[in-house]
């Protein structure tokens, strides 16, 4: 009898052993502040669908209007045949919302991290990288061939200190943080890292995926919250999050778009999105630019709810985003936690290692600008006994 796959089922085990075993939940509704998951009708407190427009009518009448006109699919690369007028249009767009010389969009957030990265630095070159950086950057880097220096968290003293360990070493050089740091909800003090890279000629790239529909003016991202229009070299974002879709986009210097337009390995070998999605992303720009109502009502939701999870006695880190992270420090506590939720008609699941550090597992509640009053109270009862329950507060 064959052993070859023998090692896997005992990582597997060893995975569930040590509570770190990911049981992933079946979900059979639309996005929304509830769903119907594994048949059981909860709160959602889960999907980055910060403003509620994965299901919005808007988007969803855009998309049904154009499967008609174009298909469900582009059949080609963007670089060969798969260029439709709709992806121009939104790269107009959104480099218009940004307030950026140029944007080109990706098939994911993930893809776009791989396809910037090993476009702008080498072999000969370094890159500068906070150590709690998205997992897509860290892939993003290692395909580079890129020498990769890591600072601590959000400590511009420490970039400058390996800034100039490094000089001297290198052909050339890139910055890179997160805007919005996906597990704590904290925010890169990017002013500063921008004063850094002006200061040793080096480019910078910030990843704004959990920044985008979330902060700046109506939600326009982390650049336009510093105020550093023209001052960024490199956008990355998502538009599966706020935007409510599915894509990824780097927006940014017209020199660096058009150099990714003819290297970008994921741009050049796999296929365009579908003219479903781009149509829906578009109607999502519509949505943002026309009204900051949805913005206004998501951190509404959100000062409310933590402020509430504080006053119950509940860690909820060092957020300063609607990202609230629930600290409960080994992962078995954080998977009996949410366990225990679910059975109160909450969903909300634990994040424990290689996801975050070993000793910081935690409950990661995603508000949205979807929730009602009443919902967040319902989440919050739920929160409360369960903590109560698990001897987590009083």
């Amino acid at each position: 009898m064959s052993t070859r796959f023998d090692w896997i089922q005992q990582e597997l085990s060893s995975l569930k052993e040590a509570g770190l075993y990911n049981r992933i939940r079946t979900i059979s509704s639309a996005q929304g502040a509830w769903l119907v998951v594994d048949g059981k009708r909860v709160l959602n407190f889960c999907s980055n669908n910060y403003l509620g427009l994965a299901n919005h009518p808007q988007l969803v009448a855009a998309a049904r209007e154009i499967v008609e006109r174009y298909g469900v699919g582009p059949a080609a690369v963007r670089s060969i045949a798969g260029t439709m007028d709709l992806h121009l249009e939104l790269e107009r767009r959104l480099a218009k919302f940004k307030g950026v010389e140029a944007a080109i969009t990706f098939q994911s957030g993930f893809a776009a991290n791989l396809a910037t990265i090993p476009a702008l630095v080498g072999k000969e070159d370094v890159i500068f990288s906070d150590e709690l950086n998205h997992a897509s950057i860290i892939d993003g880097c290692r395909l580079s061939g890129g020498r990769i220096a890591r600072y601590a968290h959000n400590d511009v003293a420490d970039l400058e200190r390996v800034i100039k360990e490094n000089e001297g070493t290198y052909r050339r050089a890139l910055i890179i943080t997160d805007g919005v740091f996906s597990m704590d909800g904290d925010i890169a003090p990017l002013d500063k890292i921008c004063e850094v890279a002006n200061a040793h000629d080096i480019l910078l790239m910030v990843d704004d995926a959990h920044g985008e529909g979330v902060i700046g003016r109506g939600g326009r991202g982390i650049v336009d919250h510093f105020g550093l229009h023209g001052k960024v070299d490199v956008e990355v974002g998502t538009l599966s999050k706020a935007f409510g879709v599915v894509g990824g986009v780097v927006a940014g210097n017209a020199t660096i778009i058009e150099w990714l337009r003819q290297r970008a390995r994921p741009f050049l070998f796999s296929s365009a999105v579908t003219p479903p999605d781009v149509a829906a992303c578009l109607a999502a720009v519509d949505v943002l630019e026309n009204s900051t109502e949805l913005v206004d009502r998501l951190w509404e939701n959100a000062r409310y709810f933590k402020a509430e999870m504080k006053r119950l006695g509940f860690n909820t880190g060092v957020s300063e985003t609607p990202i609230t992270p629930v600290m409960l420090g080994e992962a078995p506590l954080a998977q009996s936690f949410s366990r225990e939720l679910f059975e109160e008609n909450v969903f909300a699941m634990p994040l424990g290692f290689p996801t975050v550090p070993r000793g910081k597992a935690r409950i990661r509640v995603m508000i949205s600008a979807a929730h009602s009053r009443d919902d967040l109270d319902q989440g919050l009862a739920a929160f409360a006994k369960v903590g109560k329950q698990l001897g987590v507060i009083a």
